[in-house]
């Protein structure tokens, strides 16, 4: 078993072993003690694992309730985190209790918002069953729901008590699913680790379980050092200015992994331009992109993905961090004016 400390303002373990579902009661019991839980998962993944879930829990005499949404971003919202908060009161569940975020990003994001408000704050597990989640969504206590104006603009930070994370359970995602996991995965590569980024090369599936941990001992490092998103950690919004963009502009129809893809290939265009990064690193990162099966151009005008931007939740007064490569793993932010936001996002369409 691989394991992974974040030390933020709580700290919490991150457990990656394949197999590692038949003994999540123990390890949530090992963590949380005699509690009962509350398991937030999709109707996708309910079907797949939530009976192996289940049957963890029960034979730790672990007793617990469930909350099933309909799979996809659009669940990601206030009228879902609302009929929560009421099954949660109904049940009596009290701040000894914790919630179980079974599935991808839009489970943990909903049932973490759910957690870090739900008596002023309760105990939650991740247990992600997509790569986007495992290495980027289930860690560092971002959690957060869409309102029509933009995604993820109602959240609060909350870190996890325990991570788990069983590979196996990528096996049963489709192929695209899994690709959106590998924009995250690429992300890391070009923020800060030109290692991973040679390492991804030579394929993802194949390493998986090495990529996981390095990719969330990439992002616990980060963690620690800006857990509330004030500096270092906006880093880890490399591709997703325009990716978040792209996603409002499709009504969510675009994949947030495409989304990012595209967007990571837009600013490394944009510093290509600016003569910050070389063309070799240029093609190398639309190469590694296009062979997950990603998209590499928007299908929007840099003027529809400004006005889209402008509602991102990484604007601050009149400008917007935008994340830059300097190189593949050398990336800095850079401020941009929201008046100068059409003609910037040009350079790399």
């Amino acid at each position: 078993m691989k394991t992974v400390t974040v030390n933020a303002s709580v700290s919490y373990k991150i457990l990656i072993e394949k197999g590692l579902l038949k003994n999540a009661g123990k390890y949530i019991k090992e963590c949380f003690g005699e509690v009962k839980l509350c398991i937030v998962t999709d109707d996708t993944v309910d079907a797949l694992y939530a009976s192996a879930v289940e049957a963890a829990l029960t034979s730790e005499q672990l007793p617990f309730i469930k909350f099933v949404i309909p799979h996809g971003e659009a669940s990601k919202n206030a009228e879902n985190l609302v009929s929560l908060l009421e099954l949660m009161a109904e049940n009596r569940l009290t701040r000894a209790d914790a919630i179980i975020a079974l599935g991808g990003g839009v489970v943990g994001d909903l049932a973490g918002f759910a957690a870090g408000i739900y008596l002023r704050g309760i105990r939650f597990v991740q247990i992600p069953t997509t790569l986007l989640a495992m290495v980027d969504s289930s860690v560092g206590g971002k959690t957060a729901i869409d309102l029509k104006a933009g995604k993820n603009l109602a959240g609060v930070f909350h870190q996890p008590s325990l991570v788990l994370c069983d590979p196996n359970a990528l096996n049963t995602l489709p192929s695209n699913v899994f690709s959106d996991g590998c924009a995250e995965v690429i992300k890391y590569g070009i923020i800060n680790d030109r290692e991973l980024f040679d390492t991804l090369k030579l394929g993802i599936r194949e390493n998986i379980e090495e990529i996981i941990e390095r990719c969330v001992s990439n992002k616990a490092h980060i963690v620690e050092l800006d857990e509330f998103d004030n500096g270092t950690r906006q880093l880890l919004n490399l591709g997703h200015t325009v990716g978040h963009a792209i996603e409002l502009c499709s009504s969510f129809t675009v994949s947030h992994g495409s989304a990012v893809a595209i967007g990571t290939v837009i600013a490394t265009k944009i510093a290509y331009s600016l003569n910050l990064c070389t063309k070799t690193e240029l093609d190398e990162t639309v190469a590694l992109i296009s062979a997950q099966g990603l998209p590499t151009r928007s299908p929007y005008s840099a003027s529809q993905l400004a006005k889209a931007a402008t509602a991102d939740k990484k604007r601050s007064g009149d400008t917007i961090n935008f994340v830059i490569p300097y190189g593949i793993g050398n990336c800095e932010l850079m401020k941009i004016k929201v008046s100068d936001l059409e003609e910037f996002i040009m350079k790399g369409i």
